[in-house]
């Protein structure tokens, strides 16, 4: 009971719906693709076509500097998040005088400071996961290249199933890393709904909801998804 009193009731809504709101759109993201494809669906299509493409070519250099490109997108926000952990961690160390500071902004919710601390795990758990996810992409992205690299010379490649079975395995691989990049950048999408929570519950919660909308926006009806799906 003492935890629960921690917190007044609207916290705890708002945190209900920031934990539930991201975990039902990353569920439903994952479903509506199946029916109605995505943007990552849709990338994952063309990262096919690109490693079937890769099969006909004799000099795969140019493939390895493609890998090498998109490796370079979770390498820099793996590094950025760590400066980012580091600065909320430092923050949390001096937490008194951050809290006094805080209460000097406009329209910024006056707590205690142990209620501050939570609202800076909050955010310093969301950019830890992002920076699993983005290592991890990272990772996966020089298992592609290791795919890549390994796949036989095009004139050794006997038959169609064989180019097909390459490109789907390399494919899948490619099509894993740039997920696991998406959940880190969908990670920092709802770190910025989680610092409404410093203004207030109220906040908190429509952060949360406007994030989940653009995400939605983003993913299923942009102008890029469009092009996409025309081609």
């Amino acid at each position: 009971m003492t935890v629960i009193r921690v917190l007044p009731w609207p916290d705890w809504v708002a945190l209900a719906a920031f934990f539930s709101g991201w975990a039902f759109y990353a569920h439903f993201a994952k479903r509506r693709s199946l029916t109605k494809p995505s943007l990552l669906a849709l990338t994952n299509r063309e990262r096919q076509r690109w490693m079937l493409q890769s099969t006909w070519r004799d000099n795969r250099v140019l493939d390895g500097v493609v890998v090498q490109n998109l490796s370079a997108s979770p390498s820099f926000f793996a590094s950025t998040t760590i400066f980012i952990i580091g600065g909320l961690l430092a923050v949390l160390g001096t937490s008194d005088r951050a809290t006094e500071l805080v209460k000097e902004l406009p329209f910024a919710a006056r707590t205690s400071v142990l209620v501050f601390d939570l609202k800076l795990v909050l955010l310093t758990a969301v950019f830890v996961y992002a920076f699993f996810r983005f290592t991890w992409s990272l990772r996966q992205y020089t298992f592609g290249a290791l795919l890549v690299a390994a796949a036989p010379p095009h004139d050794r490649i006997q038959s169609d199933a064989q180019r097909e079975a390459f490109a789907s395995r390399a494919g899948q691989v490619m099509g894993l890393a740039a997920e696991a990049f998406n959940d880190g950048l969908r990670a920092y999408y709802f770190a910025f709904a989680g610092i409404g929570w410093f203004f207030s519950p109220w906040a908190f919660m429509a952060g949360t909801l406007g994030v989940v909308w653009i995400l939605y926006q983003r993913e299923f009806h942009s102008e890029v998804l469009a092009v996409l799906r025309d081609h």
